[in-house]
């Protein structure tokens, strides 16, 4: 299937069949489990607890007789950053498998066409790559058009998308359950609501379904570029072509002369174009004759950048907003739409995005000095962003000093308190690294010693106020050599330390082999344990029956358990938070029996 991925006039006749395939669902089964959402129960009232080979042949029966219905996803709200609710669906267990076997199936079919300016929701690509090509392909552009599709997710029109997924699947069953999906509705309040558009809210499936439907507009943008881009290059400034000239003329007088006293004049001469070049442009930065157009898009947000006039970006996202309500049934968000010069700042994936205007130089391979950075794309990590990441921890507050400016002072978070030292200190240790790691591809990318500062001081006081005493004395107990850290008794009963987060702010640009998954591949470090390979084993983990059905018990967390009941024990020395049980062992442990 994936040999034909990458050829878009081959069409698939034969999907549905392969949802007949049990390996196919044990594969799913192993994407996935480890979720803690799964423990969540559904609109069924089921959650991934029991799962065995019976209910995935269950399954498989309804798929086949197509009597498979998905169930209404529960509908609940988590808060934005802008204070406003975004609506989450929660679809059953079984729904999220059979979505988790469609998603395989449909990233076989389109991943290898798919174009490499779409970096969302794919393998190997990321926030990461999107703006590493931003920063690779963006060189000189004079104006930027900051994309941005409104209300996307909940927009997308069913039928254009099952018209683009029947471009290449000539598979009515197959469709038809792709449409049961986006048909499929929401509870909310015990009341049922139709879906008429959009994908499935926390849908497996919505990811890859977004970038087979934006890839219309992937394929357009490709399409409008080779419309626009004009010229193999810049004509040279007339002022730069007469140094040129000049020193041209020098360096061959330069050559052929044996006097040292006329190479030294010619020398300097020469040197003094070469400074002159430097305070010019070396290509004229208003030739209409070439033009260039870039294009990058991560889910819906997309950056297009234009060497050309400000009527020509005008001319651009026009066609863009009529291209995307003709042919998609979108609309273009005329807040977040904007049309900005590049010398001044875009914002993209959480990123401030220019191009630099500068006359610093450096000698470049033959020795000569050059202006290096005039024309790159910079990519600067937004100050505001770290102030409001600050203050939505708790972990500062900000005062105004006699001259007007905002001082940043840490303070403690009063709600981590209760936590046990080794909580608080990794739940800071994982705030800084998240947001270390998310910005350390930025040209500013030190600057979040800030916020690494700030979250310290932090900590300390969050202490303090923990064993009401002084930050000076809790400094003093967590100093541990140049580093500060929580001592604490393993299981083993040694005396150990974590350290709090030491390892800089220094720029770390993107690798070329960077692993930078959106769906880890786990099954390739499956093992004979596996997952799979335990639920297939048909023997009782407890208790030794084999030959037997088994069902998986799964909790939501390791650490919930009190190690009180041996089946505990037995998880927690495994570090599971699976237990492969037979029936009996199952029943026995959920009526509280097994001990």
């Amino acid at each position: 299937m994936q040999n034909h991925s990458s050829d878009r006039s081959y069409t698939f006749e034969r999907l549905y069949r392969n949802l007949y395939n049990r390996e196919l669902f044990l594969l799913a089964y192993q994407n996935i489990y480890a979720s803690q959402g799964n423990m969540t129960k559904g609109t069924d009232g089921k959650t991934i607890d029991a799962m065995s080979l019976n209910r995935i042949d269950g399954i498989i029966a309804s798929l086949k007789d197509e009597s498979y219905q998905p169930q209404p996803s529960r509908r609940t709200y988590i808060p934005k950053k802008n204070g406003k609710l975004r609506p989450l669906g929660i679809p059953s267990f079984d729904d999220k498998l059979v979505q988790e076997c469609v998603r395989l199936l449909l990233e076989a079919v389109y991943e290898g066409s798919f174009a490499k300016t779409s970096h969302g929701f794919r393998p190997n690509h990321s926030c990461h790559t999107a703006l590493s090509q931003v920063q690779v392909c963006f060189t000189g552009v004079k104006w930027f058009v900051e994309g941005d599709i409104k209300g996307f997710f909940d927009n997308i029109n069913h039928e254009v998308m099952i018209g683009i997924l029947a471009e290449h699947i000539k598979d009515e069953r197959f469709l038809r359950l792709i449409r049961k999906f986006l048909k499929a509705g929401y509870l909310e309040d015990w009341q049922y609501h139709n879906t008429y558009s959009g994908t499935p809210q926390g849908g497996i499936i919505s990811p890859i379904l977004a970038n087979i439907y934006l890839d219309k507009l992937d394929r357009y943008m490709e399409e409008l570029k080779k419309r626009f881009d004009k010229g193999k290059a810049r004509a040279v400034y007339p002022e730069t072509y007469e140094l040129e000239k000049k020193r041209g003329v020098l360096a061959k007088k330069l050559r052929n002369t044996n006097s040292e006293e006329e190479k030294q004049v010619l020398t300097e001469k020469i040197r003094e174009i070469d400074r002159k070049k430097l305070t010019i442009p070396y290509s004229d930065p208003f030739d209409t004759s070439f033009k260039r157009l870039q294009y990058v898009r991560y889910a819906d947000d997309f950056l297009i950048g234009v060497i050309g006039s400000k009527e020509d970006a005008i001319a651009i996202k026009e066609q863009v907003k009529a291209f995307v309500a003709d042919m998609l049934i979108l609309e273009l968000s005329d807040e977040k739409t904007l049309i900005t010069h590049s010398e001044k700042r875009a914002r993209f994936l959480g990123y401030d995005i220019y191009v630099r205007r500068s006359a610093a130089t450096k000698k470049d391979k033959t020795g000569r000095l050059c202006r290096h950075l005039n024309g790159t794309v910079c990519l600067e990590m937004p100050t505001e962003l770290m102030r409001k990441k600050l203050l939505e921890y708790g972990a500062m507050t900000i005062e105004k000093t006699v001259y007007g400016k905002d001082n940043w002072k840490a303070k403690a978070r009063y709600y981590l308190k209760d936590n046990d030292d080794l909580e608080i200190l990794d739940q800071y240790n994982s705030e800084i690294r998240g947001f270390r790691n998310y910005y350390r591809i930025a040209n500013n990318a030190a600057h979040a010693s800030s916020f690494g500062y700030i979250m310290q001081y932090s900590m300390f006081k969050t202490f303090a106020t923990k064993y009401r005493t002084t930050m000076r004395r809790m400094i003093g107990k967590l100093r541990t050599g140049k580093n500060f850290g929580v001592r604490f008794t393993d299981k083993k009963g040694k005396t150990k330390t974590r350290l709090f987060y030491n390892e800089g702010f220094a720029r770390k640009p993107l690798q070329k082999n960077a692993v930078v998954d959106v769906i880890p591949k786990t099954v390739m470090y499956s093992s004979k344990t596996s997952l799979m390979a335990r639920l297939s084993a048909g023997q009782c983990e407890l208790c030794g029956k084999t030959d037997c059905e088994i069902e998986i018990h799964h909790v939501r967390k390791l650490k919930d358990l009190k190690g009180k009941s041996y089946w505990e024990r037995f998880m927690i020395a495994r570090n599971r938070k699976t237990l492969a049980l037979c029936l009996d062992c199952h029943e026995k442990l959920h009526s509280g029996k097994l001990n």
